[in-house]
């Protein structure tokens, strides 16, 4: 007969070690992002001096947790990226109706993008295309039937809600939405947020326009090729681009957020444009390191942790402060990389698997130290089975639900809901997909290359505390020099995060079979053997 009392003690006392062991590694995860987001790394930005103090740091702390180097010339890839900051007093805005030109203030009513390599001079007729999106999977062409040759395609982001989340977010994505308009034969886009679907306040996020754009230096990598204009339009002013047309703003915000169709028309103008851009050349770090495998035959396959290890650098002030410091964006994954290396190291785990641990570069700048990394990894291309990426997850609150983006694409979904499960965590789908999290950072890289991935946040239920205190970070913090060390954080949460991703790990990577697509994701396409 069993001593419940005696069991139930034991228990007890286990839970409450295990509670011990889970903060003392909380405080530890901290001490990671205390080093990494720290005043001196100064913001860690892609080809800094800060950067490169980080990466160094990253690698000592692989190398100290056991793993070996990922590639021949140690833990280190470096990256060359080409860089676009744009001289704004040299350059110019405005709208042309019927000869007479009315100037837009770049920073208040619109931005240029300097992503692309755009024209120094533009005058081009402008035409509204609704979400500008091509999905011939649900039979939409916002292109079809349009008049786009030599001209400007302006849109609205986000897209119908019948469109499952996963699939919206690729066809939104920079590249995919270019090459459908430049097909179309536009010669460049204007986007305008829908205000219900913005992270950031437009007073907050225009800072950013003065910091400098990269892209990979390879020239073979250019996403957007042949986009002579680019702009961002202030929600708050989008009804001086629609003043000539018959059409408002606020009619595209009504259909837009009632699920309707929306119309294409012209916009009965032209936009002007000078550009002045300042052009150099940095390079910048990815870290990788290996646990190698156990099994004589499955070591030979990788099972890939990513974070990124960039941030913003020193920006525009807010509040007095200069440095971007991405304490959650992403010192928190990069620490989460730190500490499950560490956990397999004290723990002496050994996995069927090798594990690669992959700090990357260039997230800011549009997923480009990864889009390097997936398309010339340290390991072989053809043996990466997944790709379990953390970025700013948000251990605001206590750990009771779980968002997963991706969770119905692939087998690994199957994979985090029984590890969540055992655990009483709740899993959650994509709650905003408009915000089109899927496509936003470095999973997508791997995704783009048939590997199967996925991303996390702290999930909630809609209307509680929680749910505000995470939208809340989102207006405040998010991409603010406010993401530093003063902020609350639930670091027992996040060491609880670390064990569960961990244990995700150990399942995949013990696992007969490698994840796979699911029969009906749009993303099966990209597996080369499926």
């Amino acid at each position: 007969m069993i001593d419940v009392t005696r069991y139930a003690a034991l228990f007890l006392t286990f839970s409450t070690l295990f509670a011990a062991d889970v903060a003392q590694e909380g405080k530890r995860w901290w001490s990671h992002i205390e080093v990494l987001a720290d005043d001196n790394m100064e913001g860690r930005n892609t080809g800094s001096e800060g950067h490169k103090r980080a990466a160094q740091f990253v690698a000592g702390e692989f190398e100290r947790n056991g793993l070996k180097p990922a590639g021949t010339s140690g833990y280190i890839q470096p990256v060359q990226f080409s860089v676009h900051k744009i001289d704004e007093p040299a350059s110019s805005l405005a709208i042309v109706q019927k000869g007479k030109a009315t100037p837009l203030k770049l920073g208040e009513d619109a931005n240029l993008s300097v992503r692309a390599d755009l024209a120094p001079a533009t005058d081009a007729p402008a035409v509204f295309v609704g979400y500008g999106l091509v999905i011939p999977e649900k039979g939409i062409d916002d292109l079809a039937g349009q008049d786009l040759k030599g001209k400007i395609a302006v849109f609205l982001g986000g897209g119908p809600q019948s469109v499952p989340s996963a699939l919206k977010a690729h066809f939104s994505s920079a590249a995919e939405r270019w090459a459908a308009m430049r097909k179309a034969g536009a010669i460049g886009i204007a986007s305008i947020a829908n205000p219900k679907s913005m992270d950031i306040p437009w007073a907050r996020s225009t800072l950013a326009r003065l910091s400098p754009t990269m892209s990979l230096a390879d020239p073979k990598y250019a996403e957007l090729s042949g986009q002579q204009f680019a702009l961002t339009v202030n929600p708050a002013q989008a009804e001086k681009i629609f003043a000539a047309s018959g059409h408002t703003f606020a009619e595209i915000l009504k259909l837009a957020d009632a699920d309707k169709p929306l119309p294409h028309f012209p916009l009965n103008l032209n936009f002007r444009a000078k550009v002045k851009i300042d052009r150099s050349q940095v390079e910048s770090q990815n870290v990788a390191g290996l646990r190698p495998g156990s099994d004589p035959v499955l070591k030979n396959e990788y099972v890939v942790f990513s974070a990124h290890l960039d941030h913003l650098g020193v920006g525009q002030p807010i509040n007095g402060d200069k440095i971007y410091n991405g304490a959650m964006d992403d010192a928190s994954g990069i620490a989460s990389l730190i500490e499950m290396a560490l956990l397999m190291k004290e723990q002496n785990l050994h996995l069927k698997r090798s594990i690669l641990f992959l700090a990357v570069t260039g997230e800011e700048k549009g997923e480009q130290g990864s889009l390097y990394y997936a398309s010339n990894p340290t390991i072989p291309k053809k043996a990466i089975v997944a790709d379990i990426n953390m970025d700013m997850f948000l251990p605001l609150f206590p750990l009771k639900y779980l968002e997963v983006q991706g969770l119905d694409e692939s087998t690994l979904g199957d994979d985090i809901r029984a590890v969540c499960q055992k655990a009483g965590i709740v899993v959650q789908a994509d709650k905003q997909p408009d915000r089109n999290r899927f496509i936003r950072s470095d999973q997508y890289s791997f995704i783009k290359q048939g590997v199967p991935a996925l991303a996390f946040k702290f999930g909630y239920i809609p209307g509680t505390p929680e749910d505000k205190i995470f939208n809340d970070w989102l207006t405040n913090r998010y991409h603010a020099p406010s993401d530093d060390l003063s902020q609350p954080v639930d670091k027992t949460a996040a060491a609880q995060f670390n064990r569960l991703l961990l244990d995700l790990g150990e399942r995949v990577a013990n696992a007969k079979d490698r994840p796979h697509w699911k029969s009906n994701s749009f993303f099966k396409r990209f597996a080369p053997s499926e």
